[in-house]
């Protein structure tokens, strides 16, 4: 970004399965110093396909990205679906690397097609917000090409700004939320990244037989998985919230409970209905990515119809929902569309306004103070810019003792109290509190108990990573049985070279590996590795459970 200079390399043949989070989190634990200033020049921000991008393999095309969190001070690897990695993928692009900071001032676009790759000047758009923002650039770059591009939030390096990516309707809607990486991209004065595949391939593979019979193999799985069809396809992520209320582990007003008593309002169910009673542009079964046929997302519709936003997610309901004591999906939904514009995570921001309520600024279940806080965001003002550095930092100016953190990241929206495995998951993770880097819902442990839940976690850290590793989304992990031997199968036909599923793992537990060490030399230790001390002491009231896993035994994990 210094010198606007573009340059390219060839994969080396030995790192050729190295792809997705392997990738940015070894360009970063090689080539950025741990303790580097997070917004200076030294940082770098990693944009990495799987191994499977540019194919149209269903959930197979998710983008990894990563650098060192502004948010956290960790190594950082947030994943998004959307469009951009199955572009790079025909365009034989495996990752973008964003070195150094440009001259004071000045502002870029990253555009990339088969013909060039080129800065081009974006000072007039970067106070422009993501909405105006892809529209302007489609009308530009044309309606065909996929982007990642930051709000004003990310411009003005707020903590909990993240990156967000288009969808197939060219929605700036599939985030990369987690960690901050929104203010990493605003550092690097990188408004948007453009994508244009115009007469590009898809995926080159060596053996195009295999290939298309195990795709075919993984398409009749899903296809016939009642749980998908049931679950997944017809009510997304959302059908968790009845759940997850059902087990006392949606967090509600703060963590202070796990059930809210007006689940039933914003569950899946209820949002199901809702968009079929009110039709129009509202779908309740949405595909995010090219070849995605589990199609979990979703189209939410106000009462005329008309789109409030693509998707509303169980993680934003359980945040900015319960969370907040918030019950109406209308109010959620329009949460949800003012931080997608702005280029908030919706995790992080929940959290800050539900400790802004616990700190007595609005009151819980107050909708539209929670929208009104949001405007202060937009507007700039200092209390805007203190919930928009996310829920610890507004925590410690607000005075607020209990703050539902790891290595200052908010918990997503599961009470470790009553979800034990999780618990583990958000301490321990290099990324910080992140169910997605080892989700042990379906573990097969009693989760209300300590005993097996290290094991737990342990094993889906390590399952979560291969996810990442080769850009497949997790819920194809449950539409497939979890039939992981169908990953490492897929390399082989892509590559031409066997690639076992002992290789996947072995590459998974060299990226955990990799990401600790850049953590224990940034300064990160065991003793970061636990959760806010409330949860020791301050029994959940609808499990009667505190946090009680092991000290001991978590330091062991690994």
């Amino acid at each position: 970004m210094k010198g606007g200079n573009v340059s390219e390399k060839e994969i080396e043949e030995k790192q050729k399965w190295i792809a997705g989070r392997a990738l940015t989190s070894k360009i970063i634990s090689e080539e950025v110093e741990p303790t580097c200033d997070v917004l200076g020049k030294n940082n770098k921000l990693v944009f990495a396909t799987g191994l499977f991008a540019g194919s149209t393999v269903s959930s197979a095309n998710r983008l990894s990205i990563g650098g060192k969190s502004p948010l956290t001070g960790t190594i950082k690897e947030s994943n998004a679906g959307g469009t951009l990695a199955f572009k790079m993928g025909k365009l034989g692009i495996r990752c973008i690397v964003i070195e150094d900071v440009p001259p004071e001032g000045e502002n870029f676009l990253l555009y990339i097609s088969k013909e060039k790759t080129e800065l081009i000047p974006a000072n007039k758009y970067w106070g422009i917000d993501t909405q105006e923002l892809a529209c302007e650039l489609r009308k530009k770059y044309g309606e065909k090409v996929g982007m990642a591009l930051i709000g004003s939030a990310g411009g003005n390096l707020s903590l909990s700004s993240g990156i967000a990516v288009t969808d197939l309707q060219g929605r700036p809607s599939r985030f990369a939320g987690r960690g901050g990486l929104g203010a990493l991209m605003g550092s690097k004065g990188l408004k948007a990244v453009i994508i244009d595949d115009q007469g590009a391939e898809s995926l080159s593979i060596k053996d195009v037989e295999s290939f298309t019979e195990i795709q075919k193999e993984i398409t009749k799985e899903i296809t016939s998985n009642e749980q998908v069809a049931k679950t997944f396809t017809k009510l997304g992520t959302s059908g968790l919230v009845k759940l997850i209320n059902s087990m006392g582990a949606l967090p509600t007003q703060n963590f202070s409970k796990g059930s809210f008593d007006e689940a039933e309002s914003i569950s899946g169910e209820a949002m199901y209905e809702r968009i079929l009673e009110r039709g129009g542009a509202g779908n309740p079964s949405h595909s995010c990515m090219p070849g995605c046929i589990i199609r979990c997302s979703n189209v939410y519709p106000d009462k005329d119809g008309e789109e409030i936003v693509a998707p509303l997610e169980y993680e934003t309901i359980g945040l900015m929902g319960s969370n907040c004591g918030i019950s109406d999906l209308d109010t959620i939904a329009h949460l949800n569309k003012k931080c997608n514009d702005l280029g908030l995570d919706t995790i992080d921001t929940g959290g800050a306004i539900a400790i802004a309520m616990e700190a007595g600024v609005i009151d819980f279940g107050d909708g539209k103070g929670a929208l009104e806080l949001l405007d202060e965001v937009y507007e700039q003002t200092w209390l805007g810019k203190i919930i928009a550095s996310g829920g610890r930092r507004t925590g410690e100016v607000l005075g607020v003792r209990r703050i539902p953190t790891c290595k200052s990241q908010i918990i997503p929206a599961y009470d470790p109290r009553a979800i034990k495995g999780l618990g583990v998951t958000y301490a321990t993770s290099t990324m910080g509190a992140d169910h997605t880097a080892g989700q042990t819902l379906r573990a097969p442990v009693e989760h209300t108990r300590a005993e097996g839940q290290v094991e737990a976690s342990r094993n889906a850290q390590i399952t979560n990573a291969i996810y990442d590793i080769t850009g497949t989304c997790f819920f194809l992990g449950a539409g497939i049985n979890k039939k992981l031997e169908w990953l490492s199968d897929l390399a082989t036909a892509v590559f031409g070279e066997e690639c076992k599923l002992e290789d996947l793992y072995a590459i998974a537990g060299e990226t955990l590996q990799r990401e600790k060490d850049f953590n224990y030399n940034a300064g990160f230790s065991d003793a970061n590795n636990q959760l806010p001390e409330f949860f020791y002491f301050e029994r959940n009231p609808d499990t009667d459970t505190v946090f009680d896993v092991n000290q001991e035994e978590m330091k062991m994990i690994f």
